[in-house]
């Protein structure tokens, strides 16, 4: 990790690639930059580690980050992946608690932070950044929800399935495509969704056979959104 110093004009323009900044003034933003300090990560580089003290939240706005723990058998389990214009650590600096979860970069990012203290006041005294926060919390929760009931009731090949879907709206070319790229591996996959490789095999095999993705290189092709959306609502059983 190394310390950057940036300048106030070009701390204002990275983080207004910050998406709960977007809708900001440029004062606002300002007021921001001037108490944030400025990181470079290397990937691979772990940023905050599960349980540690550390308070500061972060803004991602080069490169992308992920969010992780190991379980007490070793299994790496992966929570999501964070790209440019998100912000992590912000329930550490609101409630105090040690973190819930390990931050290790994938890229090399920069990141600005702030302290906990810095963070609050700034909350605090910008209703409309208390919103944009507020709401970035309740989509969490509801983020959370869902995935606490496709894990209590869905099949491992459906959860295959319910992540496949998310990571295709991340990546449309077109109403009912997708290009992911580059595509997560298998193992990756399987850590996402609690299951093992040959599970995450298995069940890209059949979409394979069945013309819902293609593999190329380090892409994944998802060919029918639509159809993929029609087998996770009925697997959920949304119908």
């Amino acid at each position: 990790m190394t310390t950057r110093n940036i300048s106030t004009d070009r701390a204002i323009a990275m983080l207004s690639v910050i998406k709960g900044f977007q809708s900001l003034s440029p004062r606002d933003i300002e007021i921001i930059a001037a108490v944030c300090h400025w990181h470079r990560y290397e990937a691979g580089n772990e940023i905050v580690r599960y349980h540690d003290q550390t308070n500061s939240a972060f803004f991602i706005v080069q490169g992308e980050i992920r969010v992780m723990f190991h379980s007490l058998s070793g299994q790496e389990v992966i929570l999501c992946d964070l790209p440019t214009g998100e912000m992590f650590g912000e329930l550490t600096a609101i409630d105090g608690h040690p973190r819930s979860a390990t931050a290790i970069a994938k890229s090399s990012v920069l990141l600005a932070s702030m302290t906990a203290p810095e963070f609050q006041n700034l909350v605090y005294s910008n209703r409309q950044l208390a919103e944009i926060i507020l709401k970035r919390l309740t989509g969490q929760v509801r983020r959370l929800t869902e995935r606490v009931y496709d894990y209590s009731t869905l099949a491992v090949r459906n959860r295959i399935q319910v992540e496949l879907l998310r990571l295709a709206r991340n990546h449309m070319i077109s109403a009912n495509a997708a290009v992911i790229s580059p595509a997560p591996t298998q193992t990756e996959i399987a850590n996402l969704v609690s299951t093992h490789r040959e599970a995450v095999s298995r069940e890209l095999n059949i979409l394979i056979r069945s013309k819902l993705i293609l593999r190329q290189g380090h892409n994944l092709h998802v060919l029918d959104i639509a159809k993929l959306t029609e087998m996770v609502n009925e697997a959920r059983g949304s119908f």
